[in-house]
């Protein structure tokens, strides 16, 4: 197999603003003094006076966003996730949320892998705070082209969106054309034994594990679950049928996330065997993205030993 081309999801995202800005006039960004870092400098180099920088006041960006928004614009307001969930939750909840606004939230560097940057900016608690919010749709692609048509998506639907990229470059697995749709998971993998759901860039560890597991006996279904809200719990309860067992993988908290989300459909309505895969409970600290992964559980081998263990 060809080695993958790896892209940041921060990247696609960038990217994919300047696409869209090219085709939409009613689309507008603004960042809150990160635009290199977030990207949406390549939207800010293709269309500036479309791009606003509101400065290191992100409760502030949220509210310029929110009055846009009313006027027919469609505003991309962009930060780290730990300001853009964090810092700037009440106006999120309040000036968007609850008015239902139509404001998409571009959160880039989530999660551990943000790396050496530490537990300040690591922000491992985002998936829970959206999920608080009613009528949040929260979306976390696992590679670059589903970024591109998440982003997409995204922009077309109306109502809050809350997107979550990634600094760290990792694989892209999924075809150029490929389809992306809004509380739909995504099959990966066919399988008996176990059904794995992961989102982010926790998707390629997961395939990673599949096939390690298939070598020892162990048929595992993938499932690249990147709308957490809303949940394909159809989805969710096939797989449960199938396999018997689950197994959710999220660059994290195990508490708040997807885990838990997969965890209530079950215990409701199909109670079945849960092991979550996540930051447990606990700050991160600096250092290198890969190693720090690995250190926190985040690995194609940690889903293989929890697999096996759950297996037995």
């Amino acid at each position: 197999m060809a080695e993958l081309k790896k892209v940041a999801t921060r990247d696609a995202y960038g990217a994919a603003l300047a696409k869209l800005g090219a085709e939409y006039e009613n689309l507008v960004v603004l960042d809150a003094d990160l635009a290199g870092a977030t990207k949406t400098a390549t939207f800010q180099k293709a269309f500036p006076e479309r791009h606003i920088d509101c400065g290191i006041a992100e409760g502030n960006m949220m509210c310029i966003a929110a009055g846009l928004s009313t006027t027919g614009l469609v505003p991309f307001a962009s930060s780290f996730a730990m300001f853009a969930a964090g810092r700037a939750f009440e106006q999120v909840r309040n000036s968007i949320g609850y008015p239902h606004l139509n404001v998409k939230i571009g959160a880039t560097h989530g999660g551990i892998s943000v790396g050496e940057d530490g537990a300040s900016h690591q922000c491992c608690e985002d998936f829970a705070l959206m999920r608080s919010i009613p009528g949040m749709t929260i979306i976390c692609p696992a590679d670059g082209i589903e970024t591109e048509a998440a982003v997409r998506a995204a922009y077309e639907m109306e109502g809050p969106v809350y997107l979550r990229f990634g600094r760290l470059a990792i694989p892209q697995f999924h075809a150029e054309d490929f389809k992306f749709e809004i509380g739909k998971g995504e099959v990966l993998r066919e399988g008996t034994d176990v059904a794995i759901i992961a989102n982010g860039l926790m998707v390629y560890e997961a395939i990673q594990a599949g096939e390690q597991l298939a070598e020892m006996g162990i048929n595992a279904m993938v499932i690249n679950m990147a709308t957490i809200k809303p949940l394909d719990e159809e989805l969710v309860l096939e797989a449960a049928k199938k396999c018997g067992k689950v197994i959710t993988c999220e660059e994290h908290s195990i508490i708040g996330g997807l885990g838990e989300a997969v965890a209530a459909v079950l215990s409701e309505k199909l109670p079945t065997p849960v092991k979550r895969i996540g930051v447990n409970d606990e700050f991160g600290h600096s250092g290198p993205a890969v190693p720090l992964l690995k250190q926190f559980g985040l690995s194609a081998e940690h889903i293989v030993e929890v697999a096996k263990e759950l297996c037995k």
